[in-house]
């Protein structure tokens, strides 16, 4: 409740009206948002972040420039793109993804406030913020750590295949801890798990899926990274192709085509980090908006792929599906 009551009190004066800034007037500010690939300023979450910033009073093209940069999928250039942020005169860094982006935007300056969405690692555990209540530096943000979800995500393959004995799992070089996770609890439930790692952009999805069969694995496993997600269609429709049942992170995945999905509400992570930038836009601090782990997961199944690969969805886990796709 103290996280939200602070954010509330830095925000609280755009609900009454009051301009987003002093100097309004004058210029717009300027927010540098750092990306893992283009794709990712078009997903619907971050029209959701694009969106929340507006509710605010930050209103893009009006109130609000917004510069965004991208890696193209090869995250050595994140130093470079931060760099060009910070020459573009941003106010406020944000990013959601991979600790390379952090990384990059730390060394492009020393000053510049920094929100993260961080997603394939664990911000805190890495050293970035000792003190989450009271974030030192100039960064705060939200800590999505998938420190459960992976193995949630095998329990739920085991329960809607009984049967199976073997897993793939697509992994990367930013996916190691959660490999960890989802074997430990492949091993509880006496299934073998045999990782795809994908090296070198673009990767190579039809010879992993190829792999795959050759193990003849009974479903798949793709572990939560931003460097995935833009080859997402390609995925579920060569998982389809394959008879792969397909288990992903979130609900996007879903609705392109996968099996089932289990792990963070994104949009709802982002308008939240939306909250974060309006209030340091306004003047606030890091140090007073205390980093967040979200706390609200999201199950998604497709039953229409369900069906094309001929399986029942038991009634157990049909009543605890959040959304079912049709």
């Amino acid at each position: 409740m103290r996280r939200r009551t602070v954010l509330a009190a830095l925000l609280g004066s755009m609900a009454a009206g009051v301009p987003p800034f002093a100097h309004a007037q004058n210029a717009p500010r300027k927010l540098g948002w750092l990306a893992t690939t283009a794709q990712t300023f078009k997903e619907p979450y971050s029209q959701a972040f694009v969106q929340r910033l507006a509710e605010l009073g930050f209103g893009e093209g009006r109130t609000l420039i917004i510069e965004r940069r991208h890696t193209g999928g090869r995250l050595e250039t994140a130093p470079a793109m931060a760099a060009e942020l910070a020459r573009a005169g941003c106010e406020v860094f944000f990013f959601g993804g991979p600790e390379a982006l952090l990384l990059g935007l730390k060394q492009a300056d020393s000053r510049t406030p920094i929100v993260f969405l961080a997603i394939d690692f664990d911000a805190i555990a890495a050293g970035h913020v000792r003190n989450p209540s009271r974030p030192e530096g100039r960064m705060t943000g939200l800590n999505a750590v998938q420190s459960i979800l992976p193995g949630k995500r095998v329990e739920l393959m085991k329960e809607l295949l009984p049967g199976a004995r073997k897993l793939a799992v697509f992994t990367n070089d930013h996916t190691g801890g959660q490999l960890a996770v989802a074997q430990e609890a492949a091993a509880r439930l006496g299934l073998t798990l045999h990782p795809i790692h994908l090296t070198g952009q673009p990767f190579d999805y039809e010879a992993a899926f190829a792999e795959a069969a050759r193990q003849r694995a009974d479903g798949l496993i793709v572990l939560a990274s931003g460097l995935f997600v833009p080859a997402r269609r390609r995925i579920t429709e060569l998982a389809l192709k394959a008879r792969l049942p397909s288990s992903f992170q979130t609900s996007h995945w879903t609705e392109a085509g996968g099996l089932m999905s289990y792990g963070f509400n994104f949009p709802q992570m982002w308008r939240r980090a939306a909250d974060m930038v309006a209030a340091l836009l306004r003047g606030g601090r890091p140090g007073d908006i205390p980093v967040e782990q979200p706390a609200t997961y999201e199950f998604s199944i497709n039953a229409k792929t369900a069906r094309a690969l001929g399986l029942h969805i038991p009634e157990t886990i049909r009543i605890r599906v959040d959304t079912l796709i049709d």
